[in-house]
């Protein structure tokens, strides 16, 4: 039975993982040694940290004292969509009819509306089904579950009015 060797290198960050492989004839691998070096990141791989959206919510009616109730979250640039950056920190995103109804997340039910209140260029255009579900709303409304936060570069702050459609 004949077995072959060979050596796989992953890099991760700072990190070099090396394991070596014996394959059998029988076609099973298995690792004899696994050791790791730190190393310098290969070029091309920043180790920085990725650039982060603060966000701040506001509630749809203010308090006893009058003032709005405030929520607030944080995310990393371009990964995530409002919605779900919401629903991670319970912070509240539909009102009674959308608690029950709600399409979760798909973009078919257009119950997640939020109104961008600053830091509209830091999240994406709208999309098509928000152009369809909001075309006479005014442009600051989104659909949470459509508005992705951020871009992977740019970092700053958003503030987002929840429920706008409550507001009076």
């Amino acid at each position: 039975m004949a077995s072959l060797g060979f050596n796989l290198g992953f890099y991760f960050s700072d990190v070099k993982n090396q394991r070596h492989r014996i394959v059998s004839g029988s076609g099973r691998a298995r690792v004899f040694s696994c050791s790791s070096s730190s190393q310098a990141s290969p070029p091309g791989i920043s180790a920085a940290t990725p650039p982060e959206i603060e966000l701040e919510f506001f509630g749809p009616k203010p308090g006893s004292d009058g003032s709005y109730p405030a929520d607030k979250a944080k995310a990393v640039s371009g990964e995530k969509l409002l919605r779900n950056i919401m629903q991670e920190n319970k912070i509240e995103l539909y009102a009674t009819y959308g608690k029950v109804m709600n399409c979760g997340g798909g973009g078919s039910c257009g119950t997640c509306i939020v109104e961008i209140l600053d830091g509209r260029d830091l999240l994406n255009e709208r999309t098509d089904t928000e152009n369809r579900y909001l075309k006479k709303k005014p442009e600051s409304w989104r659909l949470a579950c459509q508005t992705i936060v951020g871009n992977k570069e740019n970092s700053g702050k958003v503030v987002v009015q929840r429920i706008p459609q409550w507001k009076k």
